[in-house]
């Protein structure tokens, strides 16, 4: 049977409750260990780039984090440009929605053709203000998803699937719990923990100390 609109909301709510609060807790040290950072979740990791690559990059972002999208927006590209695609960095995004919104967005992306992960996630920051920010959030994400190729059944199944929800929100526990990440975005250049929207100046000079 499908969904009500107010249904539909009030079971995305209840279950991804945990999910609009922060991560608190004691400091952490700016540095992980890279083998277990590297150990995917339950998901599988969303890799870009040359697996021998000297330097790996793991970020941690919300769908609904402005400063996340304005790194996608304004530093990605560059990024991807000049370092994946040359082959010095091989590049990791995970999951750590901080709201019910941003996981609706990220399982919409899981759901999606495994190819076009990475080209959904930036139309979805590039449009973030169109289904991110409104009084109907429902309606915002349903007209979103037909854009990229839902229907309304697959985007209701997608979104009523447990086990994704429950698997994206392991991924941002993890992060939260084992490398103390708290805010988004949220970066481990070789294991070193780096916080905000970094510009492609700081990021490349973070990358270039490892080359």
């Amino acid at each position: 049977m499908t969904q009500t609109r107010r249904q539909f909301l009030k079971t995305t709510a209840l279950a991804t409750a945990a999910l609009g609060v922060l991560a608190t807790g004691p400091s952490f040290a700016q540095s992980v260990d890279q083998e277990d950072l590297l150990k995917p979740g339950p998901l599988g990791d969303k890799i870009l780039g040359d697996e021998n690559a000297p330097v790996t990059i793991v970020e941690y972002a919300s769908m609904t984090c402005g400063h996340c999208a304005n790194f996608h927006k304004r530093t990605w590209p560059d990024l991807k440009k000049d370092y994946i695609e040359t082959g010095k960095v091989r590049f990791i995004f995970r999951e750590f929605p901080l709201d019910p919104v941003a996981a609706a967005a990220f399982m919409l992306a899981r759901c999606a053709p495994q190819d076009k992960y990475f080209e959904i996630v930036d139309v979805m920051f590039d449009q973030q203000r169109s289904w991110a920010f409104t009084d109907n959030p429902y309606q915002s994400l349903l007209d979103f998803s037909k854009q990229i190729g839902f229907t309304q059944e697959s985007f209701e199944k997608c979104l009523t699937n447990q086990g994704l929800l429950d698997a994206v929100n392991a991924v941002k526990d993890r992060g939260a719990e084992e490398f103390g990440v708290n805010s988004t975005p949220t970066f481990f250049i070789n294991g070193e923990r780096v916080s905000g929207a970094l510009s492609i100046d700081d990021m490349g000079k973070k990358i270039d100390e490892y080359l």
